[in-house]
């Protein structure tokens, strides 16, 4: 998919209406972090820890800013004391996996099942996708165990960069082997299609869980994903779900041509606003979620991640967090329910915007919206 740039955020509309007063002053309740069975014997948090922020490749990831280093590593038992006991890393992630090995090496009381840790093995090259091999696959698996500092990693997502290179099914059961020899204990995917999944399951493999972008801007996963994960005892892992950092009352009245794209996720979903309804639709839809936050004394940004949560077949959403200081957030989360009318003031919205007709992440691999 090409990238975003100020060019694309500049065609999202005009200004949307004028900014709303602020949330309540009065700190919001905190819920208890609700649980949910992803797999047997794996029982993870409904909020997962993103760890992509902690890769080093954004700007500023150091101590000051507790998205490296010791900081980071200390700041994952404020999360797990907080009942965010999951965490999801991936292979080039930079130091996350690092990270979170340092964590639990020196909290003991903290190792797994006590955590639980997901992570991801991601075969970009087209020569590793055509050369690819058991040995390869194990020797990748190991990387991780030996990073995490892990016996057996509680869910490894696959992840293939070219559908063309038809070998997908072939690295699926190489893993499906790494969980029967124990060096993992489940089988995930990420990014895939219904069709590939479809291809994986006839040929045996058990997959756990598809990690895949959802959220009120994109509901692909609605057009057959969610069907075949029902049918098939698949739990989706949404990520997304706050379209970058859109989907708050930072952007609740902003003019578009006030917006910046400063990071590949903010330019990503720029382009998701306008495939959907564009700028002003969009303002349409922040104020129907500031109207039901309000109503919950919550935030905008909860709104829009429990109404994901409550979609049929979504075990957790994966919320990236740089630092600790999101762990009340995440609590928020649990504080209330979306009751009938908050459901139809914002399917109003919805029902006034572009339904996507795509298979998840075919757009990104070039497909239609």
């Amino acid at each position: 998919m090409a990238g975003t740039s100020s060019t694309a955020l500049a065609q999202l509309g005009g200004a949307g209406p004028a900014l709303a007063a602020g949330v309540e002053a009065a700190a919001p309740l905190l819920g208890t972090v609700e649980r949910i069975d992803l797999a047997q014997g794996l029982n993870i948090s409904r909020v997962v820890k993103g760890c992509w922020q902690l890769s080093g490749g954004h700007k500023g990831a150091k101590e000051t800013d507790r998205t490296g280093g010791q900081a980071a590593v200390e700041d994952f038992g404020k999360f797990v004391a907080a009942g965010v006991t999951t965490f999801d890393a991936a292979d080039h992630y930079g130091p996350a996996e690092a990270l979170i090995g340092r964590y639990l090496a020196a909290n003991p009381d903290q190792r797994p099942p006590k955590t639980q840790v997901l992570t991801k093995y991601c075969v970009f090259g087209r020569m590793d996708m055509a050369t690819i091999n058991k040995d390869a696959v194990v020797q990748a698996v190991n990387v991780s165990r030996k990073r995490l500092g892990v016996d057996s990693v509680d869910l490894m997502q696959y992840y293939w960069g070219d559908y063309d290179v038809n070998r997908y099914v072939d690295g699926a059961l190489y893993l499906s082997d790494c969980a029967a020899d124990g060096l993992i204990k489940h089988v995930g995917v990420t990014n895939f299609d219904v069709p590939r999944m479809e291809a994986m399951t006839k040929a045996g493999v058990r997959i756990a869980s598809n990690q895949l972008q959802y959220s009120l801007l994109d509901r692909r996963p609605e057009n057959g994903m969610s069907a075949f994960c029902a049918a098939n005892n698949v739990q989706m892992l949404p990520y997304g779900v706050l379209a970058g950092g859109f989907l708050s009352e930072k952007y609740l009245g902003m003019p578009a041509n006030k917006v910046t794209s400063d990071t590949y996720s903010k330019g990503k979903y720029a382009r998701v606003i306008m495939e959907v309804g564009g700028w002003s639709w969009f303002q349409d839809l922040l104020q129907a979620l500031d109207g039901v936050a309000r109503k919950h004394d919550v935030t905008i940004s909860n709104v829009a991640a429990r109404w994901v949560l409550d979609r049929p077949g979504v075990a957790a959403v994966i919320l990236g967090a740089r630092n600790a200081d999101h762990v009340a957030d995440n609590q928020r989360l649990f504080s209330f329910r979306l009751d009938a009318a908050d459901l139809a003031a914002i399917d109003e919205v919805l029902a006034r915007g572009r339904r996507p007709r795509g298979d998840c992440y075919s757009w990104e691999r070039g497909g239609e919206w």
